[in-house]
């Protein structure tokens, strides 16, 4: 044999000897136990969730988002009926939902964080809720059959507000979502007071009420109350005497986007008729809509321009960056009313859903959908507590299962004309389109809107529309102030400091 043949023959064994090893696989099985010491919080009914993520350093079951450089794989399982005092058995078969097409029994070889959750909270929308129980992190190295044992353990510890003498917290009953869910539901949120605020003062104060990102809580006012820096330019000359107020963005189908659904309720109502006067009254000593403001980034951006859109008589001023998508032709990527399909283009790629601000695409839209398809008890989206479950439950009729109604096939990503239709309600550009000659005189020196021309969520194409549109109006001519920073991503210009400017200066002009 030449010399030649044997060095083929010898790169051909080490090349596949290679490549077998890259894709080795293993099968994982589990025994799933409950702490003796929990079992009397225990609640036999609820969806049992197993997370295998790729990076040893984080914990698991946190990894409810859909990371593009971390790689979680998830297996979930409704359960009715697990006795305490006995065990349950993760193992593959087709009973498991997943968040991709790995299975428990091919899972690729290599190093992992695995953790149990029992999601047995009926309360808030989402997995990471206080009361559910989860199991401690296990580092797994996987490269063969592998029969685990998780003891759940861990209890999700209460929100709480960290204590501070400028930090208020307020849960109201609201009666309209009460009646809407037929029980007991709260609004809740926490307030930071400026430096010299006096309580049983009839002083009366400039307010902003601040709308989180995505599933952003009322106790996201511990990340402020919590920075010296911050605190130490709250309380110096420099800053404006501005009441704050965090509103709290979970529901029961997810982030409720402060706006009435057929879903999740009247939340717009409960938020201007109820929890806006029960917390002026009580700590602002006015109820003028001239010194009313909202802002927000992100879904916050969305809902604080929604909120002047929809209740213009309500706000005196809206300061809203980076926005969710504010008309859907171009919902991301999607053309809800012309596309046939979700997860795949018209030239038959998969639809990124985030890229890098140098425009490489780092996630795309099906894999952000079976993330959250993994995570919802229905084992669709829909009532996942993600962000396409909570645009579902805000723009979607309700189904006849009592869930909202898809806008596509969770599996298959087919849009549904009929549900694009209904959607159109919260389509801001047909919405504003369709009543300026009104809406208009009402808007005036009330908009801002802030987005980078590299959004990593593809967001600036819809506010561009918006944009366009709003130079066209007459009867009045727009003085939306709308403003795109080339090369900036999602949100990146966003800061609590550079509101309360914006918002200074916004009183000013009014002086």
């Amino acid at each position: 044999m030449k010399l030649s043949s044997i060095f083929i023959l010898f790169y051909f064994f080490f090349f596949t000897q290679n490549i077998l090893a890259q894709n080795t696989s293993g099968n994982l099985n589990a025994t799933v136990t409950v702490a003796t010491e929990l079992q009397s919080q225990f609640k036999s009914n609820g969806r049992l969730l197993l997370f295998i993520c790729d990076n040893a350093e984080v914990e698991p079951r946190q990894m409810t988002w859909p990371s593009p450089v971390v790689k979680t794989y998830i297996f979930a399982k409704n359960i009715t009926d697990f006795n305490s005092s006995e065990s349950v058995k993760i193992e593959n078969s087709n009973d498991w939902t997943s968040n991709t097409d790995i299975t428990l029994a091919n899972l690729p070889s290599g190093e992992y964080a695995v953790q149990v959750l029992w999601d047995q909270d009926t309360e808030e929308s989402r997995v990471d809720a206080p009361g559910n129980i989860f199991s401690k992190k296990q580092i797994l190295n996987l490269d063969k059959n592998v029969n685990l044992i998780f003891e759940l353990s861990e209890v999700i510890d209460s929100h709480v507000v960290n204590e501070h003498p400028q930090v208020r917290y307020e849960a109201l009953k609201s009666e309209a979502l009460s009646k809407f869910w037929n029980k007991p539901m709260y609004l809740k949120a926490t307030i930071l007071l400026p430096k010299n605020y006096k309580e049983g003062s009839n002083k009366a104060y400039p307010i902003r009420y601040n709308v989180a990102g995505f599933g952003g809580r009322y106790t996201r006012i511990n990340r402020l109350s919590g920075n010296k820096e911050f605190m130490d330019w709250w309380n110096s000359d420099e800053a404006p005497e501005i009441i704050t107020v965090f509103l709290d963005s979970d529901g029961p189908l997810g982030d409720h986007y402060q706006m009435d659904s057929d879903n999740s309720g009247p939340y717009g109502e409960a938020l201007t008729t109820e929890l806006i006067p029960y917390l002026e009254s009580k700590y602002r000593g006015t109820d003028t809509v001239k010194t009313r403001f909202v802002d927000g980034c992100s879904t916050g951006g969305w809902v604080s321009l929604g909120l002047q859109l929809y209740y213009p008589d309500t706000f005196n001023g809206c300061f809203s960056y980076s926005p969710d998508a504010i008309e859907f032709e171009r919902y991301q990527l999607i053309n809800i009313y012309k596309d046939k399909n979700a997860y795949v283009n018209e030239y038959g790629y998969e639809r990124p859903v985030m890229r890098s601000t140098l425009g490489e695409p780092m996630l795309s839209f099906k894999t952000f959908v079976y993330h959250e398809n993994a995570l919802a008890a229905s084992n669709t989206y829909v009532n996942s507590g993600g962000q396409i479950g909570s645009h579902t439950a805000l723009y979607s009729p309700k189904g006849e299962d009592g869930l909202p109604k898809p806008l596509f096939d969770a599996t298959t990503g087919e849009i549904d004309k009929e549900v694009a239709e209904h959607w159109k309600k919260y389509d801001f550009l047909k919405y504003t389109q369709e009543n300026w000659e009104t809406l208009g005189p009402k808007l005036q020196g009330k908009i801002y809107v802030w987005m980078g021309d590299m959004d990593h969520f593809y967001l600036n194409m819809a506010t561009r529309s918006f944009a366009e549109y709003l130079l066209t109006t007459e009867n009045p001519k727009s003085d939306a102030r709308i403003e795109f920073s080339p090369m900036k991503g999602h949100c990146s210009e966003y800061s609590d400091k550079k509101i309360y400017q914006q918002i200074e200066e916004r009183l000013k002009k009014m002086d």
